[in-house]
């Protein structure tokens, strides 16, 4: 391999693939085009690429699109649903992961429950769960009717099944779970089972 028409064998040294000229056996490699999408995924999938089970993964949604590879950024358990973005760029994935950055992430979330004031107040004041504090940014009642209601959670750190855990340590069963945005950005109208490419306005709203 040659950078900038010097050979290099140093497997650890940092390349710019943006400026650096890289070529091997004499042909110039060109840096990947960046990807940058938003998917509307369904429920009952999962967010890997191959799943040793067999069930149905989040790429199913991706074929017959003209892609390189992309991977999800984050995570949507199989029984969620909602946006979930997908990328090749790992450093920008990182940074929206990256707990300092605190990308807020919104929810509606339908509980086999109508809660009152009170009991709004102690989801808000969050639980201890396997030994793990559990909060959220905030939680408001966004309707009920029947046996059911709906609320909107959002939520600024990633951990694991969260809000899952969080009703969970109140005897709430979780019915459904939307994520609705990831910072400025809005799931919208896109069907669900369908990905679209982000618009360079979304990128900069996300910090791309």
């Amino acid at each position: 391999m040659q950078v900038g028409g010097k050979i290099v064998r140093d497997a650890l040294l940092r390349i710019d693939p943006d400026r650096d000229r890289i070529t091997v056996d004499g042909e110039r490699v060109a840096a990947e085009r960046k990807v940058y999408l938003m998917l509307n995924k369904p429920r009952g999938l999962v967010t890997t690429r191959d799943d040793p089970e067999g069930r149905g993964t989040v790429y199913d949604c991706l074929e017959g699109l003209d892609l390189p590879f992309v991977s999800p950024v984050g995570r949507l358990d199989k029984a969620s649903e909602g946006l979930l973005l997908m990328t090749n760029d790992t450093r920008w994935a990182n940074g929206l992961l990256d707990p300092a950055s605190h990308v807020a992430k919104t929810y509606h979330v339908q509980i086999a429950s109508v809660p009152d004031d009170a009991m709004l107040e102690r989801f808000r004041q969050g639980a201890v769960a396997d030994g793990e504090p559990l909060t959220a940014s905030s939680i408001a009642l966004l309707r009920s009717g029947g046996r059911t209601a709906w609320l909107e959670i959002v939520l600024d750190e990633g951990r694991n099944r969260q809000i899952r855990r969080l009703l969970g340590a109140f005897d709430i069963e979780v019915l459904r779970l939307v994520r609705v945005a990831i910072g400025g950005l809005q799931l919208g109208a896109l069907a669900k089972g369908k990905a679209r490419h982000l618009t360079a306005e979304e990128l900069a709203m996300l910090g791309a």
